[in-house]
């Protein structure tokens, strides 16, 4: 049976819990401890040669408190998408299978109705709940209630419709992740900016230290979350398309296989 909101709430919410966990966690143990020590040798190799030109470095870009929140929701939203793609990849599969195999020339008259509705009451609960079976249902019960061919046609548009809404309001959260990155990494920016102008007075005194961090800061955060903002769009786009082919082929599956083979008497 389809989850009710509440549930998936729960759910989203228990996954992000999570991950956070695991990514704090994975940040507190060895990013950080790694990032600390190449910027102490760096620094170390700096005083000892002036003309040193320091190296970047992947667990120094990504150090800051922003980079962090940004990779805890990008997983989160990979996680929502992955959850996505399975339930869209069990649709898929159930469209592929085919549900009612109707004999070619055979016609489905308003008294079969009851004899393929009850195949589809054998199926199990969860393949029950899927789209393809979902609309075949309602194109049955619509024809077995007016025995007429194009109101069973318009039902299934309709009802096609409404899954394709339904789909796309689904990714809601994931499109929340796609926004909040980069908000967070901007955070990032004004608290790098504001930490190198706090700074300027260190400058003009010739130490650029506190001025290069800030800005460093500021760079760092808003490279990462727009990184991980451009990947996430491209996730999203894959979750739409599949959700649209999915209803589409739905929709033309049970044009071709029962709205064509149904005749009023």
């Amino acid at each position: 049976m389809r989850s009710t909101y509440a549930q998936d709430r729960l759910r989203n919410l228990g996954l992000l819990l999570v991950i956070a966990v695991i990514v704090h966690a994975f940040y507190t143990f060895h990013v950080r401890p790694v990032a600390a020590g190449w910027e102490a040798r760096e620094k170390a190799a700096q005083a000892g040669n002036p003309e040193y030109e320091p190296r970047r470095s992947v667990w120094v870009i990504i150090k800051d408190p922003e980079q962090e929140i940004c990779f805890i929701l990008f997983v989160w939203a990979l996680g929502l998408s992955g959850v996505k793609f399975a339930a869209l990849s069990r649709h898929r599969r159930q469209l592929d299978a085919g549900l009612l195999k109707v004999p070619p020339g055979y016609r489905i008259l308003p008294t079969d109705v009851r004899e393929y509705a009850h195949r589809l009451d054998e199926l199990p609960p969860a393949q029950r709940d899927l789209i393809p079976a979902r609309t075949i249902r309602r194109a049955l019960k619509r024809f077995g209630e007016t025995s007429n061919v194009q109101d069973a046609a318009t039902t299934v548009h309709d009802y096609c419709e409404s899954e394709a809404s339904r789909l796309d309001a689904e990714l809601a959260l994931i499109r929340f992740c796609v926004w909040a990155i980069p908000a967070i990494g901007f955070v990032g920016t004004v608290r790098g900016i504001g930490y190198a102008l706090a700074g300027a007075q260190t400058a003009l005194r010739g130490d650029t230290g506190p001025v290069t961090t800030g800005l460093g800061v500021a760079f760092n955060s808003t490279f990462v979350a727009l990184i991980l903002s451009i990947g996430l769009m491209y996730v999203i786009h894959e979750l739409q398309l599949r959700s649209e082919r999915l209803v589409l082929d739905t929709e033309l599956h049970v044009d071709d296989t029962v709205i064509s083979n149904l005749q009023s008497r």
